[in-house]
């Protein structure tokens, strides 16, 4: 039988964090500003103590990352990084530059060395390498498909292998691009990228004479004619520009969701399956990790009845760009890109979360306007089930002040009493503890509502194709 998959989870925060291992991820990976690629990282060395301290009460892992590739302005950080390291023993440090593996292993040879989805691994004989020289744990880059991953595993049967599964697509090798670097001069392998690749551009015409002129396109032209790419090793594969009045999305990976894929990724015997999204919200955490670890719990249970139709409903809660399956399958496909727009949609909003109790109140922090006789739902952990919430009035917790409604800002935290949940309160405080999160419904109308629902459909065209069809 094969060994049960770790569920791992990103760790922007010490309350993402915790958020995380109460929703059910089996670990998290977290860092600090200076020598990692979570360069916006919120945790502090005593965050980071704290959290370590809470995720090994609960019985969980944490791994920290010190996978930036490092310049010469770099290395005299390196060894009081490594004797905080030494100091924190978190349960893995995950390691990208071969330099500072080396150093580390030597300097730090009781800490367990991973190594990080930025080295580009991509066959086993990358793995077999990092293996020879002391690697725990090879994270496989995005770009490997299902059949090499396979693969892989096969030929490297004693060593963890870790691949992604949800989150985020790098146009580029795993966060290896320069665009960033050139454009914005920040660098996307210190963890400072500006996703230039999400930008949106414009085409023009340059004349003879310099002139530079707009191509404009409106209503009576538009559909007149079509941009098209042709590259010289590839003649008569036509790669099609798409741009209206706002622009184009030329590099605009739609979000990696590999949930109807799980079963392939469990039954090769992936050992780490990662999430991507240190600076998502509390809300992204709690959904993603309630409904990954609920699938998987669920294809263990029963496999042959596992169906990942009951799990995409709340995943379509995200904010996303719509789905894709990554490299999952193969060759990437043009329903893999989007072309018609760089924000995020969503059918629901991230409403907040309870801080703490005192006594029978409960402490919430407002993330998102609430009005009125509007209701918010909170995420039960441990399974799929909601718990809904009406209030009709907003009492501040500080000053006792009650409004009609409410909005976010400044830490805003409203008190709920123990009637408003018409429930035991006993009953209320065990199914929500501290960091439990509320969503409400986002009020999606015309055009946005209609590309939430052709990104779904074009998913599940995605989803039931086979061999790249």
């Amino acid at each position: 039988m094969l060994p049960k998959a770790e569920l791992l989870l990103p760790a922007g925060s010490l309350v993402k964090l915790k958020t995380a291992i109460l929703y059910g991820a089996d670990a998290v990976y977290a860092g600090t500003p200076d020598m990692c690629l979570r360069a916006q990282s919120k945790f502090t060395l005593k965050e980071l103590e704290e959290g370590i301290k809470f995720v090994h009460q609960h019985g969980k892992k944490i791994y920290l990352t010190l996978n930036l590739f490092m310049h010469n302005r770099d290395v005299e950080k390196l060894p009081s990084f490594v004797k905080t390291l030494r100091h924190l023993q978190p349960d893995g440090v995950l390691i990208a530059d071969p330099g500072v593996f080396m150093y580390v292993k030597e300097n730090a040879p009781e800490l367990n060395l991973f190594v990080s989805t930025q080295a580009n691994i991509c066959s086993a004989q990358a793995v077999k390498f990092w293996q020879s020289q002391g690697a725990k744990l090879c994270v496989l880059g995005r770009e490997v498909t299902f059949e090499e991953m396979k693969q892989i595993r096969q030929q490297c049967p004693d060593i963890l292998l870790e691949c992604f599964m949800h989150g985020a697509m790098c146009m580029s090798y795993s966060g290896r691009c320069l665009i960033s670097n050139y454009l914005a001069d920040r660098s996307a392998n210190q963890g400072k990228c500006a996703h230039c690749c999400r930008w949106h551009y414009k085409l023009h015409l340059r004349f003879k004479d310099g002139s530079i002129k707009d191509i404009e396109i409106n209503e009576q032209n538009k559909d007149a004619f079509e941009f098209l790419l042709e590259e010289d090793f590839r003649p008569g594969e036509y790669y099609e520009i798409m741009e209206d009045e706002n622009g184009g999305y030329m590099l605009n990976s739609k979000d990696m969701c590999l949930m109807p894929r799980l079963p392939d990724l469990l039954s090769a015997g992936m050992d780490s399956l990662k999430v991507e999204g240190r600076n998502k919200t509390e809300y992204y955490t709690a959904i993603v990790a309630r409904t990954y670890r609920q699938a998987i719990d669920d294809w263990y249970t029963n496999p042959n009845n596992w169906n990942y139709n009951k799990y995409m409903d709340d995943l379509y809660t995200l904010q996303n760009r719509g789905y894709c399956l990554g490299f999952h399958d193969g060759k990437l496909t043009n329903i893999s890109q989007n072309y018609e727009y760089t924000r995020t949609l969503g059918d629901w909003l991230f409403a907040g979360s309870i801080v703490e109790w005192q006594e029978d109140d409960a402490i919430f922090e407002v993330r998102n306007y609430i009005n009125s006789g509007e209701f918010i739902e909170f995420l039960i952990p441990n399974g799929l089930n909601n718990l809904r919430l009406t209030l009709t009035e907003f009492e501040d917790a500080e000053t006792g002040e009650t409004t009609p409604k409410v909005s976010a800002g400044q830490g805003k935290k409203i008190r709920i009493h123990p009637q408003a949940w018409k429930q035991p309160i006993a009953e209320i405080k065990k199914l929500l503890p501290q960091f439990a999160i509320a969503r409400k419904p986002a009020t999606l109308q015309g055009e946005p509502k209609e590309m939430l629902d052709r990104k779904k459909e074009e998913f599940s065209i995605l989803c039931n194709q086979k061999n790249g069809d």
